[in-house]
């Protein structure tokens, strides 16, 4: 997606740069040009957005409740532990802002791995919850209560910490690239527009 994003990004630059070609062959090429520029980027943006707003099922995968039972609500992240021959690779993923007393579901796709963790924070940068989490069985749903403030590894925590760490700033980074996007999309969608009614 990253790569589709500057693709789009140096698309609606070049189409604002043809705005100005107003006459001649090359204006039916530039204008051609531009109005499928906005056709393919909206086209990609609602299929993202669509995407993400759906449900997180996954096929063959393992249901996850986490329940928040302190009094606080908290931010988790959940981070697979994908193990390959000799390697091993962190996953995060954000769940979510949980209420006290409430719950959210992920969906964990379990085929590289056996073991997931999840990390509690109060406020952006407070960790106050971290926990380990085997699966032995893979066709059994997991439900995780947080009832207490602990760190069952100190260790573990400063690398999922690292981990989710370089996940918020590349996710911070994609929406800056995205805003940018936007703005340049509204611009040329303007630009169209005004000229049609001209």
């Amino acid at each position: 997606m990253v790569f589709i994003i500057f693709v789009i990004f140096w698309a609606c630059v070049l189409s604002l740069v043809l705005s100005k070609i107003k006459s001649g062959r090359m204006a039916k090429w530039a204008k051609l040009f531009r109005i499928l520029t906005l056709v393919f980027s909206i086209s990609i943006f609602a299929y993202w957005f669509i995407k993400k707003s759906a449900v997180a099922f996954v096929d063959n995968s393992v249901g996850l409740q986490v329940i928040n039972k302190l009094p606080q609500p908290l931010d988790f992240y959940l981070i697979n532990v994908n193990k390959m021959e000799n390697t091993t690779t962190l996953e995060p993923k954000h769940i979510g802002k949980i209420r006290p007393e409430y719950y959210r579901i992920e969906y964990l796709k379990m085929d590289k791995s056996d073991e997931y963790w999840i990390i509690g924070y109060l406020g952006k940068k407070n960790l106050v919850y971290f926990s380990q989490h085997a699966v032995p069985n893979k066709n059994i749903d997991q439900i995780v209560e947080v009832q207490n403030y602990i760190n069952q590894s100190v260790k573990l925590s400063d690398a999922a910490k690292k981990q989710v760490d370089a996940y918020n700033y590349e996710n911070t980074k994609l929406g800056i690239w995205i805003t940018l996007d936007f703005l340049l999309l509204f611009l040329n969608l303007v630009l169209i527009l005004r000229k049609n009614k001209s």
